[in-house]
This record gives C-alpha cells, structure tokens and sequence, in this order.
C-alpha cells in the first residue's frame, strides 16, 4: 500500500511511480486510512524515509510519519526508517533539536492534478478566504522505530552509535 501523503500527494505519485517502474503491485490509500488498514491486519510492515535522523534516533520526516507510527506500534507493525548514511547527523542529540519548516499555506488549500488533456492544474480544494497551517515535517520518537535500513545494514536505535564511525 502506497500512502497519497498530502498536502503535495508525494506518495500518489512519486512511490507509486518508483513502484511501477520496479514492477511492484501497490494500491493507493488516502492518508487517513493508515490506521484503519493497520487495525484491519493489511499491513505487516512499515518503510518509510528520513529527511534527518539525531543522535539517539529521533526521525523528522514527511508530516504524517509520527501517527503512523504510533499506530504500527499500537498493532504490532514493524516500524522501519530506509535511509543513507548522509541523513544522520550526530551533532543533533533529539529530535527537540531538529528545526520544523512550515510551509506555503496554499500547498493545503490548493491540489494539483493532471486533467484529460495531460496539462498539470492547480485548483482550490477549500473554502474560500480559508487559512492553513502547514508544518512540513515531524520528528518521529525513536522509542516508535523498529530499525534503521542503511547501506551498511540495518541497526536498532539502540545501536546507532555503530555508524559514527561510517560518517
């Protein structure tokens, strides 16, 4: 299962992009079904990316990252961190310590979508004179995490004191 992953709907068309290509079956779900097809016994493993990783494993990723996995962890789900050695950043003790962006408001009130003439479009999906807050990311506690998929193995939280070393 592919997560859409808004506001930018990153996963509806990037994973499942990189996941046709590699001729993998995948079926798209909205963001808040997670939970739902967790609690329903269809997921028996997460992956998902990093976009940081501090010092004791606290993860920032994609907003959205942190209820998925208190979720895998309230159903049992392996919860897994694939990233490349250059997204640790031992100068980071906690995730306390990882700066959030917060982005253009539009990126929620707005969606693009590629109509029937394959022209990319933007259109409002929201009220009129609505606000938004959009944080782009969120820090995922390592107590949350099953492991860390690396090019040099995979490793517990507990042992990523392994790779400072590899850094």
């Amino acid at each position: 299962m592919v997560d859409e992953t808004r506001p930018r709907n990153q996963g509806a068309r990037l994973t499942a992009w990189e996941l046709q290509n590699e001729k993998i079956k995948y079926d798209i779900i909205p963001d808040n079904a997670g939970a739902f097809m967790m609690s329903r016994g269809k997921v028996n493993i997460m992956i998902v990316g990093a976009d940081r990783i501090a010092k004791n494993g606290d993860t920032a990723n994609k907003i959205g990252t942190l209820e998925k996995a208190i979720v895998a962890k309230e159903y049992n789900i392996p919860f897994y961190i694939a990233a490349p050695l250059s997204t640790f950043d031992f100068s980071i003790n906690s995730g306390n310590d990882i700066p959030i962006e917060f982005r253009d408001q539009n990126e929620v009130l707005q969606i693009e979508g590629i109509d029937k003439n394959n022209k990319i479009k933007t259109v409002s999906c929201s009220m009129p004179n609505s606000t938004a807050i959009n944080p782009g990311f969120d820090v995922t506690p390592a107590k949350y995490i099953t492991g860390f998929i690396t090019e040099k193995g995979i490793f517990k939280p507990t042992e990523l004191e392994k790779l400072y070393g590899n850094i």
